[in-house]
């Protein structure tokens, strides 16, 4: 393809382009939820940032999209269409709901349809109409667009783009941001485009730049032997971190896993740093060693480039390592590979607690690792200091880390180590409470809070939760010291009641994630239990202030641990993906009904967290008929929030669901929060 079928637009000059551009019928619906729409609209704010601070704006690109011109002049979206319906959106967002702090009026047409889709298309129709998204919830409108419309308004809420921030943000997007559309020549065969778009190779990714900078460093070795035997541990140990849905055991041999994780064990971390690991990884090492040249130098030998470095095949770790039971397949991680790599940064190269440390934005993973590792007095000892971190720290990730798991035709939560009984027996166990049946005991409690930290943040650079449980493991697992469960469990509690009452919940600005995770707790500010606190976290509770989601989810945890052994609903309630806060007495009744009175309305106690899809099909309906279409869950003892059964539990009682019950709610559900704010007095 040459030049001449690419051209850069701005956002602006793309959505305000005469040229029609048509979703065909052969593409998906569209399908971006929260965490894409909040990611896209993240990069965007933090180039906007970095424009800022490097005193003039930056040009920032967002991606392609591949276009195919038709003979009538419009141009059928073969790929990018998720993303560019999503500024499309966003515009037409902006126009009704943003025109106080944006200037929309340029935004005259929509210029994306969707072909054979007239549900699609009506939907926009109504969306560019101003028609409110809760009147666009029947079989006549497409769901999926409607959901995005709602989250874009959600998602530039908690990023704070409201007033004159959303006017930056939304100068810098439409002017500094940049697609550029891509269009294939008019011979092209579609089908055989689809076909190599879907088997094309891969752009080589941030973290292999990484890895290849960091045997780049290694290669200044100057004994050879320690260079030959260091850069194998980095190739090793890498290659057996990058799987993140395999088990870290099974990036290595038999031989070698009973070295590293304990002689007939495989659940222990024996490597006491980088030289022992090299002691530990000898072996295998010198096994290696017919990788020589035919003039006798190694495959690794000094001076070589990071170009020949990336195209070096034989660097890349044995393929011939067993399999058996990896898991693969099994396991669901929580995050991917570039997002580890800088929580293990952030655990090795710490920062003074007035600092944020390492961004978890794998964005910034090239130059973070320039920053922190490259470019440090001792590359070469950082850079090996690195490597034995990541390895320590992928083991624990696999050993005291939630993953979602796939067995029997069932999935859930899971938290589970790898265990060796024999040669032809290995298998996956509770971490701790090796007996326990799965609703009692404290792998349970630990799974149960990991999960509602976990639910609470989809977005990947948030996992400030994570990076706080990665520390205490890392700080805490030693060889002659296992992690003890109730510590860890003890440790994971005191993170959550700094996260609800020392950030979300507290007066003024709060302390920082780092601060929270990095600093010595009693520097942090006191909290006391009266009557000003109260009012304080109230008007924090209140629809439209509350600030994460944690706050729902750590209430549902602790009414969990109260009611899990004697309540037949509570005992096997899980943790899901629930973003929307619903009001149990709705905003807006359907016709025939009168709201409630505003102050009880958007107060907490009318408020419980349910899925986004059930949100938009139960927001206008009365708490009675909520209360019956929750029965029919409840009768095979599900619920989506214990807060919310405990709602429903009063409402069957008194009968109704006003003003008196909502108090009524609250002050039960403030006394438990209270409770558990009390431990930090």
């Amino acid at each position: 393809m040459n030049d001449a079928g690419v051209r850069p637009f701005s956002i602006r000059a793309l959505l305000e382009d005469s040229a029609r551009y048509l979703v065909p019928m052969y593409q998906r619906n569209y399908a971006w939820g929260e965490g894409e729409i909040t990611q896209l609209l993240q990069d965007v704010l933090d180039y906007q940032h970095k424009s800022v601070s490097d005193k003039g704006p930056q040009t920032y690109y967002i991606g392609t999209l591949v276009v195919f011109a038709r003979g009538d002049g419009s141009f059928e979206v073969i790929d990018g269409q998720q993303r560019f319906t999503t500024l499309s959106l966003l515009a037409n967002w902006l126009k009704h709901q943003g025109k106080m702090a944006v200037d929309m009026s340029w935004y005259r047409a929509i210029n994306l349809s969707f072909e054979s889709r007239p549900v699609s298309s009506h939907t926009f129709e109504r969306l560019w109409q101003g028609v409110a998204p809760h009147d666009l919830r029947s079989s006549a409108f497409n769901e999926g667009l409607v959901n995005g419309f709602e989250l874009i308004g959600k998602a530039l809420a908690e990023l704070g783009l409201v007033g004159a921030r959303l006017t930056a943000f939304c100068d810098y997007l439409f002017k500094h941001v940049q697609i550029s559309r891509i269009e294939v020549p008019k011979d092209t065969d579609l089908n055989h485009f689809f076909e190599a778009m879907n088997n094309r190779g891969e752009q080589l990714e941030k973290h292999e730049v990484v890895k290849a900078r960091l045997m780049e460093t290694l290669n200044r070795i100057p004994e050879e032997e320690t260079r030959r035997q260091s850069i194998h541990v980095l190739t090793r140990v890498w290659d057996a971190c990058a799987n993140m849905e395999r088990y870290i055991q099974y990036g290595f041999t038999p031989d070698e896993r009973h070295r590293l994780f304990g002689q007939k064990d495989w659940g222990q971390f024996v490597p006491r740093d980088f030289a022992h690991l090299l002691d530990l990884l000898a072996p295998s090492c010198s096994a290696n060693s017919a990788d020589n040249t035919g003039d006798g130098v190694t495959a690794s030998s000094q001076g070589r480039t990071l170009l020949a470095i990336l195209q070096d095949d034989r660097l890349d770790v044995e393929k011939k390592v067993e399999e058996e039971s990896a898991g693969s397949e099994r396991f669901n991680s929580v995050i991917n590979f570039s997002n580890f790599l800088l929580h293990v940064l952030r655990l090795v190269s710490r920062d003074p607690a007035s600092t944020e440390g390492v961004p978890l934005d794998d964005k910034q993973l090239v130059d973070q690792f320039e920053l922190r590792v490259i470019r440090q007095p001792d590359p070469v000892a950082v850079v090996q200091r690195f490597i034995y971190g990541l390895l320590k720290s992928k083991y624990l990730f696999d050993q005291f880390i939630i993953k979602r798991e796939f067995a029997d035709g069932k999935d859930g939560w899971s938290l589970k180590r790898l265990h060796w009984y024999s040669k032809e027996s290995v298998s996956y166990i509770n971490t701790f409470d090796e007996n326990e049946d799965g609703f009692d005991g404290v792998n349970r409690r630990i799974l149960m809070l990991l999960s509602a930290f976990h639910v609470s943040t989809p977005t990947l650079v948030y996992k400030h939760w994570l990076n706080g449980a990665l520390r205490y493991l890392f700080d805490n697992c030693h060889p002659e010291q296992p992690v003890g469960a109730g510590a860890y469990l003890t440790y994971l509690e005191s993170q959550a009641r700094c996260f609800v009452f020392q950030r979300f919940l507290a007066p003024g600005e709060g302390a920082t994630y780092y601060q929270m995770l990095y600093c010595n707790h009693s520097l942090l500010p006191g909290i006391e239990v009266d009557e000003s606190w109260y009012e304080v976290i109230k008007s924090k509770l209140r629809f439209g202030h509350i600030e994460n989601n944690f706050v729902f989810n750590f209430l549902d945890y602790l009414l969990w641990v109260k009611d899990r052994y004697s309540d037949k609903v509570a005992g096997p309630f899980e943790f899901t993906f629930r973003s929307s806060v619903e009001h149990f007495s709705p905003q807006h009744p359907m016709d025939g009904y009168d709201p409630i009175d505003t102050n009880a309305l958007h107060s907490f106690g009318n408020l419980c967290l349910i899925s986004h899809s059930k949100n938009s099909r139960l927001s206008n309906f009365q708490p009675q008929q909520k209360r019956e279409h929750f029965e029919a869950s409840l009768a095979n003892n599900q619920i989506d929030s214990l807060k919310l059964l405990s709602m429903i539990r009063l409402m069957k009682k008194e009968g109704c669901w006003r003003e008196p019950e909502i108090a009524a709610h609250q002050v039960e559900m403030l006394e438990v929060l209270a409770a558990e704010a009390a431990k930090m007095e």
